[in-house]
């Protein structure tokens, strides 16, 4: 006679590996969008003081992918994402205002993943640790000004002035007088 302890001594038995299956997927599944989560503040943070790098801003598209609004740490995350994009693309601010305001949404979009992510940085730490050399700045000046002048010459706004120094011997061969009087 088959009881009822065996009947669920035997669903356990047949069960238990799909059951193990599962719980490892969604551990691996939690592990690698944490993993996603500690790519996208790694960048931010390495990239924090040059935000023209094309990491930082992969890093920044990313946001929306991988940190959900399931918690309330991340739906903080997501507004503090909100405020800095909406900043990003206002053309209307002064440049100074506009870097200050830059600075301090990104500092409080950092403060606010590392508290997802469980890692202990203040907004004063994010914002004054940074290594920016300043030569960096200044390479990054210089190619924009050498793109800027490039442009405004092959867009006929820049004339390239030529001097001729010294100009060839008349008795050069393959070299022609002309005489137009």
């Amino acid at each position: 006679m088959v009881n009822l302890n065996d009947w669920l001594m035997l669903l356990a038995v047949l069960l238990s590996p799909v059951i193990a299956v599962q719980v490892t997927r969604y551990l691996d599944d939690k592990k690698e969008g944490r993993e996603r989560q500690l790519w996208i503040f790694k960048t931010l943070m390495a990239t924090r003081a040059s935000s023209l790098s094309p990491h930082h801003v992969e890093a920044l598209n990313r946001i929306d992918l991988e940190f959900k609004s399931q918690t309330k740490k991340e739906k903080d995350v997501i507004e503090a994402w909100k405020a800095y994009l909406d900043l990003l693309g206002n053309d209307r601010m002064a440049a100074d205002q506009w870097n200050i305001r830059r600075v301090d949404l990104l500092v409080e979009l950092l403060q606010k993943m590392a508290i997802v992510l469980d890692y202990s940085f203040d907004k004063t730490t994010i914002k004054n640790s940074a290594y920016y050399p300043r030569g960096f700045g200044a390479l990054e000046e210089e190619q924009g000004a050498i793109r800027r002048g490039v442009k405004e010459l092959l867009d006929g706004q820049r004339h390239l002035p030529m001097y001729v120094i010294n100009f060839p011997p008349p008795d050069l061969p393959g070299i022609s007088q002309r005489n137009d009087g």
